[in-house]
């Protein structure tokens, strides 16, 4: 079972994403935050296998919540969600530590 960790700050994305993803057998959503720093504070607690984390984010964005989250989560895998497929995002993203980029 695939542990997994939702993080994006609007709520109807997490929920909707969250559903989506609890048709799929082998993957369980063991938690939710609604900013990088909720994130933060969840991820060493929960241990999740991958962290899907919205890239625009107030305060703490995706990037800068996935340099952190090295540090206190380094087996998690991060993915990166954004609605924006851009090069200069997703080489940022890689630099910073992702390992996925939706």
């Amino acid at each position: 079972m695939i542990k997994l960790l939702l993080v994006d700050d609007q709520a109807v994305m997490r929920e909707a994403v969250s559903v989506w993803l609890g048709i799929e057998p082998d993957v369980t959503v063991v938690g939710q935050a609604d900013s990088g720093e909720a994130a933060l504070q969840l991820a060493p607690s929960l241990q999740p296998d991958i962290i899907l984390m919205d890239i625009d984010m107030p305060e703490l964005d995706g990037i800068a919540t996935t340099e952190r989250m090295r540090a206190i989560a380094p087996e998690s895998a991060v993915v990166i969600l954004s609605m924006h497929d851009d090069e200069h995002v997703r080489a940022r993203a890689e630099a910073a530590g992702a390992r996925g980029f939706v």
